[in-house]
């Protein structure tokens, strides 16, 4: 198992990366305290997906005292979007929804600029690209700002430079593993990452994946002394690829990848040659064994978002398990689900041009940050 904010590999043993990290598993008591305060549970945090917390109590007490919070999230642009990557953005609706808060989003072309072997031709292509995406999921339009670090970032630079002196190099090392090798740009660029957190005088909570945790512990061993809240986080799992559970679905390799640009024949065609199925060899076998939905992928992408019904999919799980729904079917099943989410999210990135402008520039939000300079 390796997890760093760049490299995910190997079976995860998520339990271990609780202990590693220091957080909290989501136990069932802050559960039932969310779902007081929001009226429901988002399936992502029903079914598990997001398992573990940093100072998720805290956020959810400052909200109860009428303080608020605000959320932090973003996207590094090195290609198009997939399944994997969007479901994040979902949540992030859902909190901004339930708790009426602001939402900041970054697009770290710089980052990628930085890591990736990509032209800045390439980086700006994939931004512009994956900001029609992430304007597509629904955000509120006027407590919403989305922005690109490049473009952003003479409104943070002295701020960014206040931060940047109370880090080390050596903890910087040590939390992200830069060698000598890394180039001065990327070693620099984790003060930028956590500079949203300090937006507004109150807690960010930042819905990412675990790998991403690193740059919150360095926020929190900062953030006091500028005069600003620890920033809260809550940790997803890996959404899995195609081909099994072990490591994540990724942009580097297409076949363990549904993306949002994906035609109906594309899913159905991944789905039904890639998706690693738990039925057995033979029709035979599977009607007197059955299947193993615990590593089954269509199964596995089911429960932790396409089927938001929990009886429909108990009913499922004992189907499949007894060996009344065949392999094949589940993976229909699936590929129905997918695409009909896909035709949505497209019929909505069609007019999607106009609040992208509100949300970059001309919301009320963004107009409040385009005139801000942070010291």
């Amino acid at each position: 198992m390796r997890v760093t904010p760049w490299e995910v590999e190997g079976k995860i043993d998520y339990n271990k990366l609780i202990k590693e990290f220091g957080t909290k598993k989501i136990g069932e008591e802050l559960l039932k305290r969310m779902e007081k305060l929001a009226g429901e549970l988002h399936v992502l945090i029903r079914r598990g997906f997001f398992f573990s917390h940093r100072d998720l109590d805290k956020v959810l007490e400052d909200f109860e005292k009428g303080k608020g919070f605000f959320l932090y999230t973003g996207r590094g642009p090195t290609g198009d979007m997939h399944l994997g990557h969007i479901l994040s953005f979902e949540l992030v609706k859902w909190f901004q929804k339930r708790f009426g808060v602001n939402l900041y989003i970054a697009i770290s072309d710089d980052e990628k600029f930085l890591q990736k072997r990509l032209s800045w031709e390439e980086v700006d292509k994939y931004a512009k690209r994956n900001i029609e995406d992430i304007a597509s999921i629904g955000f509120d339009e006027d407590k919403t700002f989305i922005f690109r670090d490049s473009e952003y970032i003479g409104r943070v630079y002295k701020l960014m430079l206040k931060a940047a002196r109370k880090v080390t190099f050596s903890t910087a090392k040590a939390v992200f593993g830069f060698t000598n090798e890394t180039n001065v740009g990327l070693s620099f660029y984790p003060i930028y990452q956590i500079i949203p957190t300090f937006f507004e005088k109150k807690r960010a909570l930042i819905p990412a994946g675990i790998d991403q945790d690193p740059y919150w512990r360095i926020q929190r061993d900062i953030a006091e002394s500028l005069g600003y809240y620890k920033a809260a986080a809550i940790h997803s799992k890996f959404f899995p690829p195609l081909q099994g559970l072990e490591g994540k679905m990724s942009s580097s390799n297409p076949r363990t990848a549904i993306w949002l640009n994906d035609g109906e024949e594309e899913v159905k065609r991944k789905i039904m040659k890639y998706a690693f199925s738990g039925g057995k060899p033979t029709i035979e076998e599977h009607r007197k064994y059955g299947g193993d939905i615990n590593v089954d992928i269509p199964y596995q992408w089911l429960s932790i978002f396409f089927e938001e019904d929990d009886k429909r999919l108990e009913e499922i799980a004992r189907s499949y398990t007894k060996g009344e729904m065949l392999s094949g079917e589940i993976k229909m099943l699936l590929v129905e689900k997918i695409n009909n989410y896909l035709k949505e999210h497209r019929r909505k990135k069609k007019v999607v041009e106009k609040k992208i402008r509100k949300m970059m520039y001309e919301g009320k939000l963004a107009r409040e940050m385009w005139e801000k300079s942070f010291e």
